[in-house]
């Protein structure tokens, strides 16, 4: 009976993995069709929808924009994610649990409403600009996810370890640099990668936040879609899972995914 229990759930395991990478997986073969139209199996081997990513009007813009965008709110969420998660456990803050609980309320949202309210919000203020008020939203976005995996490091750390480090000559800042940095890394580099993504793939905040000339990556996507539909969308695709794998292979070799996923 437990052999059979064991064989049920590695082909529950399997069948699971299967269903969640299947469309993904289908995607790449369909890049590299000669057909015009999104077919699978794909006809014949092409190259001509990576080819044709450089001439799609405000297609490298709005990567580009998107690539900046998220980079520029991963390292804001890197630094205030962290010092919130720092000051959560170590400063004793009242009603810390209500203040966590808020902190991640945006992920508890529906992408719509919280699109919708900082579209509003941002008019009362006067805010007018694209740019600015993508960034501020997509800080709002992807700080959660550094916080949660920060405060899941620092759960397991010990800041006598700090104290230690001081009274054996160390300055504040260094002990914080030599100590603290190292065992919470896994938690950061997790928190930087899901935040990141997050940012770059953000449709329905991004949504009411873009004007004519300043559309994010999956804005410009489903405009093309909408008027042009053919196998370029998966080549933009497949390279972007080419470029979430060697992120994942890059983190595999800096911090190593058993200690990311052990967060």
């Amino acid at each position: 009976m437990q052999r059979l229990g064991i064989g049920i759930a590695w082909t529950a395991l399997i069948l699971t993995i299967l269903f969640l990478l299947l469309p993904i997986i289908v995607v790449i073969p369909v890049s590299f069709t000669e057909s015009s139209v999104f077919r699978f199996p794909p006809e014949g081997f092409s190259l001509q929808w990576y080819e044709k990513i450089r001439s799609v009007d405000g297609l490298l813009a709005a990567i580009g924009l998107s690539a900046r965008i998220a980079a520029l709110a991963t390292l804001v969420s890197l630094l205030l994610g962290t010092l919130c998660a720092i000051a959560l456990v170590r400063g004793k803050v009242p009603g810390a649990e209500a203040i966590t609980t808020f902190m991640v309320s945006p992920l508890m949202l529906p992408g719509l409403v919280l699109g919708i309210a900082m579209l509003q919000a941002f008019r009362e203020i006067g805010l007018r600009d694209a740019w600015w008020s993508l960034l501020i939203a997509h800080v709002v976005v992807t700080m959660p996810f550094v916080m949660r995996t920060v405060l899941g490091s620092l759960a397991l750390f010990d800041f006598a370890m700090v104290d230690a480090a001081r009274t054996l000559g160390c300055s504040y800042p260094v002990a914080l640099w030599r100590v603290l940095v190292p065992n919470i890394l896994p938690g950061f580099v997790s928190g930087a990668l899901f935040a990141f993504i997050a940012s770059f793939d953000n449709y329905p905040v991004s949504i009411f936040l873009v004007d004519v000339r300043t559309k994010t990556l999956p804005i410009t996507l489903l405009n093309y879609l909408e008027i042009s539909p053919d196998p370029t969308l998966a080549a933009v695709s497949t390279c972007l899972i080419g470029l979430t794998v060697l992120v994942l292979l890059l983190c595999d070799r800096l911090v190593g995914l058993r200690r990311m996923a052990s967060i």
